[in-house]
């Protein structure tokens, strides 16, 4: 149950083809478990097929389709979700013989995103990834929407466009970018008038405990929550502890498996704070079993966005919940309890000083007026009087 509403009963289907193996794609069908059920849904069965290239028709082929009906109907079960991308031919043909509303895991991903975007920027961005994922299928046979009846998978465009042609997509699409483009310009205008300030973005595989140290470094109350995808708009602070440097963090949407690409182009903007940034911390969360490859993805979605590795520092995060690590120095930290803050704060002030140096300044009496915009300047670290007037140290980018 969920809000006191049952949850809706999901099929998984995985398809093992060479390269991938079937480590591969059993680890692929846990992390979709995972987003079916932080999209309201219940994995009732999981079903793997064998096959070495996909039907045309099915995807699985006309044997395993056949099974899959009836355990649809045994369960029974109202979707089906595939962990590979399906064409609108193969969606439509499987769930009329399937008799249940069927989506692949990009339409899945979205429609999620979907659910969690609340501000207008987020949900603009996961709008334009729903129409571009959409635009290439129209060929005049996405009508199997006309046909669904709300609950996973329909929230966004599907939700309230049933019927769509190119021409207004396409439509669509342009005034969706020109919106984007309008909050990237208000974004650098703002970050040109922070330029002066140290920045610091966190990132890191979804779930990895960003937002929580975000609060934790900054004092703020930025929501949180131990679902995929919880937040999905960056959020900017001042670090709250005592630090050398006036650092600024941001914590930016997370990343995941198979994260399709129109939706790392439509999340630019957001995920813009990682790449203008001095600093990029991937947050990988320690205590999962396969952190190592959560670290990796990460640093391959970094890779993608043009930031060099050099930019980056892993911090293995939510170590109170890996035994043996209480009290383990950087990069070892948790979020939660505090442990190991200060020592990432004093790893990334190391990374970050070399870009800037202490300048002292004399003010003059006679100019004394200017001490007050000194004053409120977020990278003075002091002012001294003397005889002939004030001296001011701040800091100053090389």
């Amino acid at each position: 149950m969920k809000n006191g509403i049952a949850r809706e009963a999901v099929i998984l289907v995985g398809v093992v083809r060479p390269p991938v193996t079937d480590i591969e794609v059993e680890e692929n069908l846990e992390e979709l478990a995972q987003l079916v059920r932080s999209a309201g849904g219940e994995v009732k069965a999981v079903a793997v097929q064998k096959k070495d290239r996909p039907d045309p028709a099915t995807f699985i082929g006309r044997g395993k389709v056949e099974e899959l009906a009836e355990l649809v109907k045994t369960l029974p079960a109202k979707t089906v979700v595939f962990d590979d991308d399906l064409s609108p031919s193969q969606v439509q043909e499987l769930e009329e013989r399937l008799n249940a509303k069927v989506m692949d895991r990009p339409w899945l991903i979205l429609s999620l995103f979907a659910q969690r975007a609340h501000t207008d920027e987020a949900r603009t961005q996961v709008s334009l990834a729903q129409y571009q994922y959409l635009l290439p299928r129209l060929a005049g046979r996405w009508t199997h929407f006309s046909r669904q009846e709300g609950g996973i998978g329909m929230k966004g465009v599907g939700e309230t466009q049933l019927e769509l042609d190119r021409r207004m997509v396409r439509k669509k699409i342009r005034k969706l970018e020109a919106d984007l483009e309008a909050v990237e310009r208000a974004r650098h205008e703002l970050h040109k008038s922070h330029d002066y300030l140290p920045r610091v973005a966190l990132t890191g595989y979804t779930n990895a405990g960003k937002s929580t140290l975000f609060n934790a470094l900054t004092g703020s109350s930025a929501y949180a929550d131990d679902r995929l995808f919880a937040t999905l708009d960056a959020r900017i602070a001042r670090v709250a502890k005592s630090v050398t440097l006036p650092l600024l963090f941001s914590d930016t949407v997370g990343f995941i498996r198979k994260l399709p690409h129109h939706l790392i182009a439509a999340f630019r903007s957001t995920l813009g704070e990682a790449a203008g940034a001095d600093l990029v911390l991937n947050v990988v969360d320690r205590s999962h079993p396969r952190y190592a490859e959560h670290e990796h993805i990460g640093l391959e979605v970094l890779e993608e966005l043009a930031i060099e590795r050099e930019r980056v520092l892993t911090v293995y995060n939510k170590a109170d919940r890996v035994p043996g690590a209480e009290g383990a120095p950087f990069p070892m930290i948790s979020a939660a309890t505090g442990q190991g803050l200060d020592g990432l704060i004093q790893a990334v002030e190391e990374r970050l000083l070399p870009n800037f140096r202490l300048v002292r300044k004399m003010v003059p009496w006679a100019e004394s007026a200017r001490l007050e915009g000194w004053k409120k300047n977020p990278m003075t670290v002091r002012i001294m009087k003397e005889a002939d007037g004030c001296v001011v140290e701040y800091w100053m980018r090389q």
